[in-house]
């Protein structure tokens, strides 16, 4: 072959190579967001059938939760300590220390991320809810979807340069949006909550990895919201607004005493049981799973499993729940995650915030619709646990199609969310701090100011 041929036929040969490989590396995030997706929906279906199992054999039984509580506690944390070193409580603590160790690697480092643990996480956190713990699946959704994008990034093409927090972040971001049914909750939950520096170049391929795994949700589960059509009305009058912003500070007050007892549950210098649970976790699951059937049998059965079915009921207005409803929820979900079973804490921190919700809307019933009370109270409690308002409303609003008051909706989760400030360091980022070995620990990037959208 003449040499200029072969000069003219070289680069074009390695152009068509780079863009193989260019396709290559991104339909192998793109079927994994969908692998996600599939996974999502697989957990759903378990979280549901073992919820209902729960709740058909207590109907026999009254005295079931009185047994399988304390037992499949005590398993559920044996077997997790035993075999999924990892996969305890909620998911997205560990997928946030990932990320960092992605950016400053230490020797010895146990990851946090595998097939085996999301596999693990899955099982033992429907068993969870078998058993009647106070748990959600959405958090642990999140550390599946981060651990399945994880395993390709051996298999990605180099040429792609594609790091592996960058994948973490996708697969994070697509569980939340597969198991809530929300596609730009989890877009935002990438952004504020696990990477807020994520590049701008990496940006678009991330968001349609975690768009797709939305997409297969909605495919397999239907394209209805999370909690069905709730009925609100928009807020007109100026003594709307004060009322409005009440409930958001009552919202900061109780999700920022709620996370604060979290931290403090579950601190490894804590309280006076604080020594008793490293002694003896197995021990402690069991008296947690026994206090939780206790406050069960008290609330009627109520603060049982994940709590969508209660919350879907109040904003319905089909059913009567006792006034205590949400503190039942409240302190079942405390020693759920305390006990250190895995399990998240989304879909009862919405029971929660719902459940204080009914009690505001029975004393705003002349002043604001009840709907509107419980979806403003579920939005507020979220943001004042998580600290993350924007992902908070965000997801509310999805779930419930309240684009008519997404301003209040914001108004809400942003002041909740700073009087939780004012009571409690941002849970989830504290919880990975721990996880952290001791040197990196100290090196954790202190948290930047959170700059206000303007309203």
């Amino acid at each position: 072959m003449p040499r200029r041929l072969a000069a003219a036929w070289l680069p074009k040969e390695r152009r068509r190579t780079a863009y193989l490989h260019f396709w290559l590396g991104r339909l192998t995030i793109w079927g994994g967001a969908i692998c996600v997706g599939l996974l999502a929906v697989l957990f759903a279906e378990l979280a549901e059938a073992a919820v209902r199992g729960f709740r058909a054999i207590s109907e026999r039984a009254w005295w079931w939760p009185l047994l399988i509580c304390p037992a499949g506690g005590a398993a559920i944390v044996w077997a997790t300590r035993r075999w999924f070193p990892g996969a305890e409580g909620s998911g997205i603590p560990q997928a946030i220390v990932e990320i960092h160790q992605d950016k400053h690697p230490s020797a010895g480092w146990r990851p946090l991320l595998s097939l085996r643990i999301a596999g693990g996480k899955i099982l033992l956190g429907a068993a969870a809810l078998f058993a009647g713990f106070s748990t959600g699946r959405e958090g642990p959704t999140v550390q599946v979807g981060a651990a399945v994008m994880n395993s390709l990034h051996g298999r990605l093409p180099r040429r792609l340069n594609i790091q592996r927090r960058h994948l973490i972040v996708a697969g994070g971001a697509a569980g939340i949006a597969a198991a809530f049914n929300t596609p730009l909750a989890g877009i935002m939950f990438a952004i504020e909550e696990l990477n807020r520096g994520l590049e701008q170049r990496m940006s678009g391929l991330l968001i349609v990895a975690i768009v797709l795994a939305g997409v297969v949700s909605q495919a397999l589960l239907g394209n209805t919201t999370y909690f069905g059509w709730v009925s609100y009305t928009a807020l007109k009058s100026h003594l709307q607004i004060v009322w409005v912003l009440m409930i958001a500070v009552a919202c900061g007050l109780a999700g920022g005493a709620f996370a604060r007892l979290m931290l403090l549950s579950t601190a490894r210098n804590g309280p006076f049981f604080s020594a008793f649970r490293r002694a003896h976790p197995v021990r402690y699951a069991a008296i947690c799973g026994l206090l939780i059937a206790l406050i069960g049998l008290i609330g009627d059965y109520h603060s049982f499993g994940t709590g969508y079915v209660e919350t879907r009921s109040l904003f319905e207005r089909d059913i009567d729940l006792p006034w205590h409803f949400g503190i039942d929820k409240f302190f079942a979900t405390l020693l759920s995650y305390a006990s250190g079973v895995p399990g998240g804490i989304f879909a009862p921190s919405l029971a929660i915030g719902a459940g204080l919700g009914n009690n505001l809307a029975a004393l705003l019933a002349d002043q604001i619709s009840a709907g509107t009370v419980l979806v403003l109270c579920t939005a507020g409690f979220l943001a004042a646990v998580t600290q993350a308002p924007i992902t908070a409303f965000v997801i509310v609003m999805e779930m419930v199609s309240g684009y008519g008051i997404v301003i209040d909706l914001m108004i809400v989760a942003l002041l909740a969310s700073a009087v939780s400030r004012a009571l409690c360091p941002p849970l989830y980022r504290t919880l990975a701090q721990r996880m952290m070995p001791p040197q990196a620990g100290a090196a954790f990037p202190p948290q930047p100011p959170r700059q206000i959208p303007p309203v």
